[in-house]
């Protein structure tokens, strides 16, 4: 069941910084068909440990013949598919999914995580189709639980009169909580959540290329939306395998073997070859910024101007964070994580993560002595 609607077109269609732009930050031309009914994207995908022909321990045992790949190129990407069931995210471990998760080196956004750019997207995707048809009600989302139970909540306001513009700041809107879920869920691995229970997910947390990867994919979904691209799923997974696709070839992707290059130079410093999945200090850089306008983590010998990304602050005269926010309310094993008063919000999120990065700092330190 769709809703169609059809209203004037919008004289001005963006904000964009230039036609080079990467991605432009744009506003939608007239009022687009918005699909109804998506299933949320509980399942994460599996994403990808820093590093590449990664070795593997299980139960505290090393597995001498497994490795882990990681490395994707643009060739390899594969088609993008709406992630709305477990089965998903169980197919593309046994590569039977027709989409590809991964890393993929590129020289003006660094190494994008995959699997990061397509959970954030489909997010998007899903916050826009329940937050259209109610822009400026009091009302409330509730998400799966990761180490706290996750409330999107949005307050009351009074849109514009413009069909056009509300269309648009819903679209930022859904972006805006989609990175904040993003956020939320590299805190969260650090914390102590598990998505399988008895698997550390440490390893994952506040990896040096996840929130740009994020970040990433909350845009080319807002853009997808934009063009009118959410009328549906296939049209939607279409338009981010074409927008994924012309990203990563202007922020320079390089090939597999180049992959490789760039992972062996910063062998030691960003990653420790040495060690097997799940360690959690196989990862030896982390990025505990949390900011949602950011260039990549400066990646070494890289010459490139590096691709700033960004969320405007305001969209139609509006000023998307007043609209609505990610909660963080107390649920039943916060494991590592202090029980809050009420409940955590984005203005928490950062002393949160300063909190790990001197915890890992102290400990990174005691294993040098």
């Amino acid at each position: 069941m769709r809703i169609w609607i059809f209203t004037l077109l919008l004289s001005v269609s963006s904000l964009s910084f230039g036609a080079a732009d990467i991605l432009p930050i744009e506003q939608a031309r007239r009022v687009w068909p918005v699909a109804q009914e998506l299933t949320a994207p509980e399942s994460l995908r599996p994403c990808c440990a820093f590093g590449y022909d990664l070795q593997v321990r299980a139960v505290g045992v090393p597995i001498p013949v497994y490795q882990i790949g990681n490395i994707l190129t643009l060739a390899t990407l594969g088609n993008h598919r709406y992630n709305d069931s477990a089965l998903g995210a169980v197919k593309n471990i046994v590569g039977l999914s027709e989409e590809k998760s991964g890393l993929i080196y590129t020289r003006r956004g660094g190494f994008i995580d995959i699997a990061h750019v397509r959970d954030t997207a489909d997010n998007t995707f899903y916050l826009f189709s329940q937050i259209y048809s109610r822009l400026g009600q009091d009302w409330r989302l509730f998400y799966s639980e990761e180490l706290g139970v996750r409330r999107v909540q949005l307050h009351a306001f009074t849109p514009p009169a413009s069909m056009p513009e509300r269309y648009s700041i819903a679209a930022w809107l859904a972006g805006h909580l989609a990175f904040q879920l993003a956020q939320w869920h590299e805190i969260a691995q650090w914390y102590g959540f598990q998505s399988v229970p008895g698997f550390s997910e440490e390893i994952s947390a506040f990896s040096p290329e996840d929130l740009y990867s994020n970040l990433l994919g909350a845009r080319l979904a807002i853009n997808a939306i934009l063009q009118g691209h959410a009328g549906s799923i296939e049209s939607y997974d279409a338009a981010i395998d074409k927008g994924l696709h012309n990203a990563l070839v202007r922020l320079g992707a390089v090939s597999e073997a180049e992959t490789a290059r760039k992972f062996r130079e910063v062998d030691g410093d960003w990653w420790n070859s040495k060690r097997r999945v799940p360690d959690k200090f196989l990862v030896l850089n982390r990025n505990y910024d949390l900011s949602e306008n950011r260039y990549p983590t400066p990646v070494p010998f890289e010459s490139a101007k590096p691709y700033f990304l960004v969320m405007p602050a305001t969209v139609a005269g509006v000023t998307i964070s007043q609209l609505g926010e990610l909660q963080i309310h107390t649920g039943s094993d916060m494991r590592g994580l202090k029980v809050p008063e009420t409940f955590y919000l984005p203005a928490q999120f950062s002393a949160l993560a300063e909190q790990a990065k001197y915890a890992d700092q102290i400990q990174l330190q005691q294993m040098k002595k």
